[in-house]
């Protein structure tokens, strides 16, 4: 089910007795299958309340919420350089699983437009990412969640396309560019590491010059991290990219994967295509067209990029 913004207020207040909640509004966050408010209270102290919807999304904050007290640890030791949600309190629902609660994070969104190159916040990203990869994996596994060699991953991500291909809306120059790719073994010899599975610019929270936070550990695993690299090579400025490679390179202590940016890039254009799955396994027709529209424009970019010099649309 889901709850309005002055019903998760209520369970904030339950979560945590004596707060005196002052104003509640909806968050960017909520949506699918967490719904996500922020409470201020009489001290002007921020709180995040987050409620799942279903019994499927409360075992799946059960598990990010196993994952997040293990890192606290990390983040106390300043192995990792940023702050991650920590639990101040719950409350059981009466369907099943509970609402928690924890103080906001300080921090704005990161605007990787903005990013420029050189040692300021776009190298503090490239090491934040790098130190999320260099977590001992048995942080994730005793969490309960996935674990995957890189063959297996492969085999997942080919497992996508094959799905993606079934629905007839992909452009045939992807999909052969993504098979090849795919079918490259050489292309997918890495070392799994630790990755967050959702990096956004929303999940990122910067004061300007480093990385104060980061959110929404939901869909963190042991799998290729080339995956948390993806948005920001895909979005970033050029030259922010540089800093940002240079900066995770230098922070990993082994980091031998000559096809990284590669994997990371491929990364950022099945994107596209998983999104596409989402919008047709939730029959949201909105999605599919968005989805359909960006496969379109990557397929043109594509061809253009592939077209003998002295070709194009004008010859």
């Amino acid at each position: 089910m889901t709850r309005s913004s002055l019903a998760l207020a209520a369970l904030a207040t339950a979560a945590l007795p004596g707060l005196d909640a002052r104003e509640v509004r909806p968050s960017a966050l909520s949506g699918g299958d967490v719904d996500v408010a922020v409470v201020t209270d009489a001290e002007l102290r921020r709180w995040v309340v987050r409620c799942p919807t279903n019994a499927a999304a409360g075992a799946a904050l059960e598990a990010e919420l196993a994952l997040l007290a293990a890192l606290e640890p990390h983040v106390d030791a300043g192995a990792l350089p940023f702050e991650v949600p920590r639990t101040a309190g719950s409350v059981e629902l009466p369907e099943g699983g509970r609402a928690i609660v924890h103080p906001a994070l300080r921090g704005s969104e990161i605007r990787l437009d903005t990013l420029t190159g050189g040692p300021g916040l776009a190298a503090a990203l490239g090491r934040a990412i790098a130190a999320i990869h260099e977590l001992p994996t048995s942080t994730v596994e005793n969490a309960g969640l996935p674990v995957y060699e890189a063959p297996a991953y492969r085999e997942r991500r080919l497992s996508e396309l094959d799905e993606a291909a079934r629905t007839g809306k992909v452009p045939t120059v992807l999909l052969r560019r993504w098979e090849a790719k795919l079918e490259d073994v050489a292309l997918w010899r890495f070392r799994p590491t630790v990755v967050h599975g959702d990096l956004t610019a929303s999940h990122v929270l910067t004061d300007g010059h480093l990385v104060t936070g980061v959110l929404s550990w939901g869909e963190a695993k042991v799998a290729d991290p080339a995956d948390d690299l993806a948005w920001v090579l895909v979005a970033a400025p050029s030259d922010a990219v540089d800093s940002i490679t240079e900066a995770y390179q230098l922070r990993r202590t082994e980091l031998k994967d000559p096809h990284l940016v590669e994997r990371a890039l491929l990364a950022g254009e099945l994107a596209l295509a998983r999104w596409l799955l989402y919008g047709v396994r939730t029959k949201q027709d909105d999605v599919v067209a968005d989805a359909v529209q960006m496969l379109e424009d990557l397929a043109a970019h594509v061809e253009e990029e592939s077209a003998p010099l002295g070709t194009g649309a004008e010859d």
